[in-house]
């Protein structure tokens, strides 16, 4: 600790650091002071990753920053909110590397509701009944929007987020901006003629409403009925992106999507065109394989039916019945010849027999055949007469002559 008498001080020139430490241990010596209990309104509070609690506690004329460390903070029973009336015990010090006086906070209880957030339960319950927030009231959020207007500060972060990450994600929508101022009394205001000039205009496919982080009281114009009606009103579909993911205003509640910061907004309603080149490269590669998988299945069956017409075709049908005949006139010629041969054999058999058996050639040994008038051979002389006309044929041919029997 800096020790410093009224003799040094004005006699030495002090460092920064020393002068802010000498105030630091002043702060913490004093009794009031480093066993303080404060009450008032929560605002600007962050949840740190780390388990700290950082916020500004406030009353209608003054603020004060507080700090809440993890080992307090973890003993809570209930979150602290904007707008939420507590009241704190810790003690009052500087924190040294910034010279800024702040409350180290050991304990907090709820001291009621602070009067902003009062006024934004009672216009959220009072518009809810409405119907203000109903799903069947939400307009579809296009998915590939071309043109998207923005309310928002020109000059704030919240547009140079949402250009950043519009254009990261895609180069060829187009942002139309409309000016507006987001914090304080006439902001309400603007955000709503905004609202109504990019109703306006066609070719605008839905809304961003944006705003960058902050406190409460600087959010608070977002939470006006005559703006949180307009956005219910909006014949485009309109999308908030105000302050950071834990801030909920009413116009959060109205609009047709909430995002939780105005990146995110962008993120939301931007869409990524590497992305979506992406997943039609891989469709039209599924489209290529599918198609020659098609074509081949399909070229299968064109052959499979290509072989039945060829099949059932007259002129296959034509050449089946003229082989089928061939082959029957073959076998038909085969067996006409072999028929052919079978009875010339049997015709040459009999012949031969015939010729053996053939009484003309009986003639050739010096025999003769006698026949009555009638021509019946005369075998035996009881079948002649007395006196008979015959004809005799021999080798060299016939003659007549005339037999008497004589006894």
């Amino acid at each position: 600790m800096l020790q410093l008498t009224l003799e040094s001080a004005f006699s030495n020139t002090l460092t920064v650091s020393e002068l802010n430490n000498y105030v630091k241990s002043t702060l913490e010596e004093d009794y009031l002071l480093k066993r303080a209990s404060i009450k008032g309104e929560i605002s600007n509070c962050t949840l740190h990753k780390s388990g700290h609690v950082y916020f500004t506690l406030k009353d209608e004329n003054s603020s004060i920053d507080c700090v809440m460390f993890k080992p307090y903070a973890k003993n809570l029973n209930f979150s602290p909110t904007e707008g939420m009336g507590v009241i704190l015990k810790g003690k009052v010090s500087l924190y040294a590397k910034t010279g800024k006086y702040q409350f180290y906070c050991n304990s907090m209880e709820k001291d009621g509701i602070g009067d902003l957030f009062i006024k934004f339960e009672k216009l959220k319950e009072k518009l809810e009944n409405e119907g203000l927030f109903s799903e069947k009231y939400k307009q579809k959020i296009p998915k590939y929007p071309k043109n998207i207007g923005i309310i928002t500060s020109p000059t704030g972060a919240a547009i140079k987020d949402i250009i950043k990450v519009a254009r990261n994600r895609n180069s060829s929508v187009n942002l139309i901006i409309h000016p507006a101022v987001v914090q304080g009394e006439s902001a309400a205001k603007t955000v709503i003629a905004g609202l109504s000039e990019l109703n306006k205009l066609e070719k605008i496919d839905l809304i961003i409403i944006a705003r960058g982080g902050g406190s409460m009281e600087d959010l608070w114009c977002f939470n006006d009925e005559s703006l949180a009606r307009a956005i219910f009103e909006s014949k485009k579909p309109v999308v908030t992106g105000i302050g950071h993911e834990i801030d909920f205003t009413i116009s959060d509640f109205v609009s047709d999507l909430r995002a939780a910061t105005p990146s995110n907004a962008a993120e939301l309603t931007v869409y990524n065109e590497h992305e979506l080149k992406s997943i039609i490269d891989n469709f039209e590669r599924i489209l290529k394989h599918r198609i020659k998988i098609e074509i081949a299945n399909r070229s299968y069956e064109l052959d499979i039916l290509y072989s039945k017409i060829e099949k059932n075709s007259p002129k296959s049908k034509i050449e089946k019945q003229k082989l089928h005949i061939d082959r029957i006139m073959t076998l038909m010629n085969h067996e006409i010849k072999n028929r052919i041969s079978y009875e010339l054999k049997r015709f040459e058999k009999s012949y031969s027999l015939l010729n053996a058996y053939n009484p003309l050639n009986v003639l050739n040994k010096g025999y003769s055949i006698i026949q009555d008038e009638n021509e019946k051979i005369i075998s035996s002389k009881n079948l002649l007469k007395t006196e008979n006309d015959v004809k005799i044929t021999l080798k060299d041919g016939t003659v007549d002559a005339h037999i008497t029997l004589k006894e």
